[in-house]
């Protein structure tokens, strides 16, 4: 489908897809895809390992797709969840199993190619929906009732419950009366818009600037501050840096690699170089390698075992992990001290590594190699091609402040993670990392849940006591693992919710690698665990707490957290945003306390709370995605980030619907003249019971690296961040403003005032807001950031005489446009923020004007009441006149006799 308008000719989509048996924890979406030759290569679609297998999704998978059967309410609609703001990727597109092999949903999605472009503009390009479930309609600046759609030349009419309908009898007072809705015309003339009705066969184009609906309120005008869908394209990086293709020949054909999972394998490149001696290095290495080997790497997983400092070496080939001798077995091989040489070369381990994997079957593809390193080997880029060549992935976890500054190219080319641990004793980041690597299918029953991570450096006879939270959907293989750093094992107690106590001669102890790890046989009961680590020694203790677990059943997916930053660098004063995707299969789980702590190379670690608001650095309220502004920045370097959450028994938490952008449904069309309603999208049910008990989750969220952090007090260059919730109510003859606060910096402390202008005209305000006139706020004190502002004024000014509008013409309007900005200490002044728009006072006895859709239905009630009166009207005169004739022969008869 392409946009056809003065920019000259535009090549369709080329879509070259990779399948492959995954899931969403294993999609790095966008990494790997790059426009070449005016197509798409490299885009990945991961199918759910719980869905049944079936050749015929195969067969119509066309996308950059997670496929799975965790229905929403509306069971199979297509989503993109979109987590960024307007013009940014969105994380993935969402297909159900049915969406793709049942034919009879397309008639109210339309072709599922034309769904996936719906879908890859909200993935790609950053564009918002154009309709809107809970505003179908609005009133305009001329006082018409317009239906929210774009562009605004679809047509259709008013259904009631028994047929079509005139329009008075839909709105009732401006709501729209339950029972009604407007169904849209079969045969359009329109050809946009992709981001409206995708499913109409007229519709080729997505909205230019042209044909865009500015008044419509729908997220594209929310997000994007009122731009067409295809300004928004037209500026992406892909239109940007690729030519227009010329000529009317269709694109090659895509073309489809299937990749099913083969072996898991995995390789662990562990740095023995000096440097590892330092900060007690080797020994937390040693500590959350064998919490790794022995409880997060999947069974049947073949694992290899290399060390490096100026060269390789092989110390455990590939073996396969078939029960607890085999995870023993392999410990055993982890090394056990640093070599004298403080030289690293990170290719020699590698290469070494690739030599373990391909003895299994003659290749690297696919392999895992997790890479540990402290040392600045400057040559590490030497060995980017061959990494690239092999198609492996490298996991890199970094240690100290001294790691080559390149180290993470090698993960971010080949789709890795990439993890940050600093020296700090307390720091429980490197048994975070490896909890976070999987090696799996990526089945989410079989994945091991972190549900604590925790570490404090305890004085000589203090303690340590905590609680962590195990819910229902959680229980399996549960562990306990506690470590030390020095002197010998804590006094360890712990409490399982009926009371049961384990002592630390029930826990397996290590102590060459100084650690205890305790697992609970069967399903863990669910419920408050209360652990206490006592310090029984003369010195300082640095102990950790770690605690993991799997799904109790296949029935119930657990909630999980993902944690994340939009981008793995950053240079002072531009913010890190911190995001926590947090959800229960694919449910939004709502109103949960989300803590991101964020530790720098040489500073102590910093705590900021996620929110889920709408707000700030949140772009969609509600949609389980939590998220901050950071930037307080204390040093240049290496940052690593982990998320803590937890939700109260108390709260409600989970939302059944998915609030993606996603494909509008059709309930229906109007065909020759006869209303054809399609079948009610399914509703799925859902019959979980209440939780009884909250839940607590933590993740890793890797690292990411700052430069040009300023010595010494930084100047105050980080301005309110932008307001993107503003909407106005009108109220008899004021409008009232709602919005959520900003803070003095970003979305941090309060501003300290704001700035409120209004205008008739959309686009003088849109494109001159310094100009649009100045509102009085002079009594309106900003509030603390993330608290929610309302303010009051008289729009009365704007009641009189005509609006200049853009073109020249003279339109009496009927709306005002608001729009807002903060100002804080320094004068320093947040972006614009979206626009709202209000209705101006209409005098009692006026009425909506009816819009184009309703006239011809109004004409044609109007003709038919006409011929009605008329036909009535004959039928009357006829009956009197024959009434008349019938009296007069009777007054005749009479007068004959």
């Amino acid at each position: 489908m392409t946009h056809r308008d003065n920019v000259g000719p535009l090549g369709s989509l080329k879509f070259v897809t990779l399948l492959v048996a995954l899931i969403p924890e294993f999609l790095f979406l966008g990494a790997g895809v790059q426009l070449q030759d005016n197509g798409y290569d490299g885009l990945l679609v991961a199918i759910n390992p719980q869905v049944s297998e079936d050749q015929n999704l195969i067969a119509n998978i066309k996308a950059n797709v997670i496929v799975t059967d965790w229905y929403g309410v509306h069971g199979d609609d297509p989503y993109t969840l979109q987590y960024r703001g307007c013009g940014k990727e969105g994380k993935y597109i969402h297909f159900t199993s049915n969406f793709l092999v049942n034919d009879d949903l397309t008639a109210g999605y339309g072709p599922r190619g034309r769904v996936f472009v719906h879908e890859w503009a909200h993935l790609r390009w950053g564009v918002f929906d154009e309709y809107n479930d809970e505003k179908p309609f609005y009133i305009n600046g001329q006082n018409q009732i317009k239906v929210t759609r774009c562009s605004s030349d679809i047509t259709g009419i008013f259904v009631c419950e028994k047929g079509p309908c005139p329009q008075e009898n839909c709105i009732i007072s401006k709501l729209f009366k339950e029972g009604c809705m407007f169904i849209y015309n079969s045969t359009q003339n329109a050809t946009a818009s992709i981001m409206f009705m995708q499913s109409l066969s007229s519709v080729v184009e997505f909205c230019t600037a042209h044909t865009h609906n500015q008044e419509a309120p729908n997220l594209q005008n929310q997000m994007c501050s009122l731009r067409s869908a295809w300004d928004v394209i037209a500026d992406s990086a892909d239109f940007n840096h690729s030519c227009a293709m010329n000529g009317t020949e269709f694109p090659p054909p895509p073309v489809f690699s299937l990749i099913q999972a083969g072996d898991k394998v995995v390789c662990l490149v562990l740095d023995v170089s000096s440097k590892m001696a330092e900060a007690d290095r080797l020994l937390r290495l040693q500590q959350a390698a064998e919490f790794y080997l022995m409880q997060i790497v999947e069974i049947h997983t073949f694992v290899g075992i290399i060390s490096f400092n100026s060269k390789g070496e092989i110390r455990a080939q590939l073996h396969q992990i078939n029960s607890d001798d085999d995870r023993k077995l392999l410990v055993s091989h982890l090394p056990m001290t640093v070599s004298a040489e403080a030289e690293t070369s990170i290719c020699s381990g590698l290469k070494k590594g690739f030599e373990v994997v391909e003895k299994l079957n003659g290749k690297a593809y696919g392999s895992v190699m997790i890479l540990v390193t402290s040392g600045n080997d400057e040559h590490v880029g030497n060995c980017l091609l061959t990494v690239l060549s092999s198609g492996s992935t490298i996991h890199s976890i970094a240690l100290g402040s001294s790691v080559v500054e390149n180290l993470e190219e090698l993960s971010h080319h080949t789709g890795g993670l990439k993890f940050f641990v600093p020296d700090k004793s307390n720091s429980n980041s490197m048994t975070d990392a490896f909890s976070r690597i999987s090696s799996g299918t990526g089945d989410i029953f079989q994945q091991r849940i972190q549900l604590e991570s925790t570490g404090e450096n305890l004085k000589p006879h203090h303690q340590l006591k905590n609680t962590v939270t195990l819910d229902n959907s959680v229980g399996n293989d549960t562990t306990f693992l506690v470590t030390w750093q020095t002197s010998g094992p804590p006094e360890i107690a712990l409490f399982d919710p009926n009371g049961r106590k384990y002592y630390a001669n029930n826990f397996t102890t290590n102590p060459a690698l100084q650690t205890a790890r305790l697992c609970i046989p069967g399903t863990a009961k669910p419920g408050l665990w209360t652990y206490t680590l006592n310090n029984t020694h003369h010195s300082l203790q640095a102990l950790k707490v770690t605690v993991t677990s799997r799904a109790s059943s296949s029935a119930m997916p657990p909630a999980t957290v993902e944690a994340f930053v939009e981008r793995d660098s950053t240079h002072f004063p531009q913010p890190v945003m911190i995001y926590a995707n947090v959800r229960k299969g694919i449910y939004p789980i709502l109103n949960a306390t989300v803590t991101a702590t964020i530790e720098p190379e040489a500073a102590d670690p910093i705590a900021l709370d996620l929110f889920d608001n709408g707000a700030g650095a949140d772009i969609i309220k509600n949609d389980g995605i939590y998220s901050r502004y950071f930037f307080s920045f204390a040093v240049n370097g290496r940052y690593s980030l982990k998320v803590h959450v937890s939700h109260s028994p108390s709260i409600s938490g989970l939302a059944y619907s998915i609030p993606g952008s996603r494909a509008m449904y059709v309930p229906g069309y109007i065909a020759n003249g006869n209303i054809q309603m399609n079948a009610p999208r399914k509703s799925v049910g859902r019959s979980e019971e209440e939780p009884k008990w909250g839940f607590s989750r933590v993740s890793s969220g890797g690292s990411f690296s700052v430069l040009g952090v300023p010595a010494g007090p930084h100047p105050d260059v980080f301005p309110p961040c932008k307001i993107t919730d503003l909407h106005a109510v009108k109220v008899e003859e004021e409008v009232t403003l709602f919005w959520t606060a900003p803070g003095e910096d970003y979305d941090q402390g309060h501003a300290n005032s704001y700035e409120i202008r209004i205008s008739k005209s959309l686009q003088n305000i849109q494109d001159d807001f310094n100009n649009a006139i100045l509102v009085n706020t002079s009594k309106l004190n900003p509030q603390q950031a993330g608290t929610k502002e309302v303010f009051t004024f008289s729009p009365k000014l704007f009641t009189n005489g005509p609006d200049h509008q853009p073109d020249g013409e003279t339109q009496e309007s009927h709306r005002i446009y608001v729009a807002i900005r903060a100002i804080d200490r320094n004068s320093l002044k947040s972006a614009v923020s979206n626009i709202a728009q209000a209705s101006l006072f209409i005098p009692p006895n006026s009425a909506p004007i009816l819009v184009r859709d309703n006239l011809i239905l109004k004409g044609v009630l109007t003709a038919v009441g006409l011929i009605g009166i008329i036909c009535l009207t004959i039928v009357v005169t006829h009956c009197i006149l024959n009434r008349k004739k019938r009296a007069d022969k009777k007054k005749n008869g009479t007068k004959l006799i």
